[in-house]
């Protein structure tokens, strides 16, 4: 019972396990392209992996990590060869179903890791169906926790794709899956401001990678190093430890109290 993956578990152990611990970890990634230099699995590792990696720098009771979600929202990404995608209404239906299922069992409170951005309308989508109808407290983390930090640790602007900050993160667990000698400069700059992704004042908007980036880069991977790459996992685990915490120590009617 020292693993904290739910799939590691026998069903009597499972049972021990979440009369102990009412929070789970839902990773959910993408099999997509990262440029001629990332593997397609990237934000589904990624995902994974930072799940994994939280649990087990927490305190005991540990949450559970329950199984990987390894396909995404990656229509935008198609024009080049590898990538697999499902469709919103797909993603969010499995999600959905999940959070309905491990309610059954006892979970009171999920955090979903998004490990890619275009599935962030599908999971919200999801998170806010399971709060209808389970009525459990429900969150999409897609970075959102350490976005602020992570900026203060590279110098790549509108670096959203297979970049600098991708890049880093890959070099830091699995160098072996990185080709550097391939690894291409391609930062996108728009027509205004309003649609630069590090923006802090852009829009929403949706379009094909292709049609941005040939390469299907997104920022600038020849700055990558896999020091910055274990600052930015290190920032990563640390703030998502420290909001697990908190709300395991919480009830959920203590979660939704306020103080005025």
């Amino acid at each position: 019972m020292d693993s904290v993956h739910l799939g590691d578990l026998t069903w009597p152990e499972a049972k021990e396990r979440l009369a102990a611990v009412d929070l789970a970890l839902l990773p959910v990634g993408a099999i997509e392209q990262h440029g001629p230099h990332l593997p397609l699995d990237t934000d589904a590792f990624d995902a994974a992996y930072l799940a994994e990696q939280v649990a087990a720098a927490c305190k005991t009771p540990r949450p559970i990590v329950l199984p990987l979600i390894p396909y995404g929202v990656s229509y935008h990404h198609e024009d080049f060869p590898g990538t697999v995608s499902v469709s919103p209404e797909a993603l969010s239906r499995m999600v959905h179903e999940v959070g309905m299922s491990v309610a059954r069992h006892g979970i009171k409170k999920l955090i979903i890791i998004n490990g890619h951005g275009g599935n962030g309308p599908a999971l919200n989508f999801a998170a806010q169906l399971i709060n209808r109808d389970a009525r459990i407290f429900t969150s999409v983390d897609s970075g959102e926790t350490s976005d602020h930090d992570i900026d203060a640790l590279v110098e790549t602007p509108n670096d959203v794709h297979a970049g600098e900050i991708e890049t880093s993160t890959v070099l830091a667990i699995r160098p072996d899956r990185v080709q550097m000698e391939k690894a291409v400069a391609a930062i996108p700059r728009f027509s205004t401001p309003y649609l630069d992704f590090s923006s802090h004042r852009s829009i929403s908007w949706y379009g094909r990678t292709a049609r941005i980036s040939p390469s299907g880069v997104m920022g600038d991977p020849t700055k990558a190093t896999a020091d910055k790459g274990r600052q930015i996992w290190d920032v990563m685990i640390r703030n998502l430890v420290e909001l697990v915490e908190h709300l395991k120590q919480m009830s959920p009617d203590e979660i939704y109290s306020s103080s005025y």
